[in-house]
C-alpha cells in the first residue's frame, strides 16, 4: 500500500499550516547561491499545495514571510519580493485549475507596490473559489498581530463599542488576521528546527508538531503524507483524558 492510500479520509487535520524552513541551508549544500534555494521552494509550494487539494484538506497556511524577515539582507529580501510577483502570476492558472482561494495575512501594507498590487489581484480573480483556501503569512509575526488585537479591544472598550467583560477568546478570534480561519489542526516545521518563530501562536493552541529534518525544496507529496499518517496516529485530548474520549 502507498503512502497516500494509508491515509484516512475522514481524519484529516481540517487546518495545516507549514513553516517552509531551509532554503538558504539547500542552497549552501548545493553549493549556490541563496535566492536560488528560494526558487527552488517555489516548486515544493506548487507542490504541497497541489497534493493537499488533492487530498481534501480545506485550509493550508503557508509562512512565506515574517516580519522578522525584512532583516535580512537587502538583496535577498528584494529578490524575494520579485519571487512572488513571479510566483503568483505564474500560479494563478494552478489555483483555478484546482478551485482554490488565496488569501494572505500580515501586514500587507509593508509589502512593495508591485507585489502587493499583485497578491490582491490574484486574491480578487480566486475569491469565488470553494475547495480549498490557500493562505500566505506575509510580512506577518504573530506577536505584532496579538498586540494589534489589544490596541484593537482597547480602543472599542474605552469608546463603549464593547465592555471588558463581553471580551473572551472568540471575540479575539474575530480580531486575528485569521478570523476566517478555523484553528491550526497540525503545524509542519521543515530543515530540522523545532521551534516556532514567532509563527501563528494563538491560533496552534491545540496544534499537532511535525518536525522534519527535510530541507524546504526537498519537501514533496510524499513528506505531506507521511506527515498526515504520522499526526493520525495521535490522540488529540484537548485537555480530556483518553478515558473520556472513548
Amino acid at each position: 500500500m502507498n503512502l497516500k492510500d494509508q491515509i484516512q479520509i475522514n481524519k484529516l487535520p481540517r487546518h495545516v499550516a507549514i513553516i517552509m524552513d531551509g532554503n538558504g541551508r539547500w542552497a549552501k549544500q548545493q553549493g549556490l547561491l541563496r535566492v536560488i534555494g528560494h526558487e527552488s521552494g517555489t516548486k515544493s509550494v506548487r507542490d504541497i499545495v497541489e497534493a493537499s487539494a488533492e487530498i481534501g484538506i480545506k485550509y493550508l497556511t503557508l509562512y512565506a514571510f515574517s516580519t522578522e524577515n525584512w532583516k535580512r539582507p537587502k538583496l535577498e529580501v528584494q529578490t524575494l519580493m520579485k519571487l512572488l510577483v513571479k510566483s503568483l502570476k505564474k500560479e494563478i492558472k494552478t489555483l483555478q485549475n484546482n478551485n482554490i482561494k488565496l488569501s494572505a495575512i500580515g501586514n500587507l501594507n509593508d509589502l512593495p507596490k508591485k507585489a502587493h498590487k499583485e497578491l490582491l489581484e490574484v486574491i480578487e480573480k480566486t475569491k469565488d473559489n470553494k475547495h480549498m483556501t490557500l493562505t500566505l503569512a506575509l510580512s506577518y509575526g504573530s506577536r505584532e498581530e496579538i498586540v494589534n488585537v489589544i490596541k484593537e479591544l482597547t480602543d472599542k472598550v474605552k469608546n463603549n463599542i464593547i465592555s471588558i467583560e463581553s471580551i473572551d477568546e472568540s471575540i479575539i478570534n474575530k480580531h486575528l488576521y485569521t478570523q476566517n480561519l478555523p484553528d491550526v489542526d497540525l503545524l509542519i516545521r521543515t530543515s530540522g528546527e523545532q521551534r516556532i518563530s514567532n509563527f501563528l501562536l494563538w491560533q496552534i493552541a491545540y496544534a499537532e508538531l511535525y518536525f522534519t529534518d527535510i530541507l524546504w525544496p526537498d519537501f514533496k507529496k510524499k513528506d505531506l503524507y507521511e506527515a498526515l499518517i504520522n499526526y493520525q496516529k495521535r490522540e488529540r485530548r484537548f485537555g480530556k483524558t483518553s478515558e473520556q474520549l472513548s
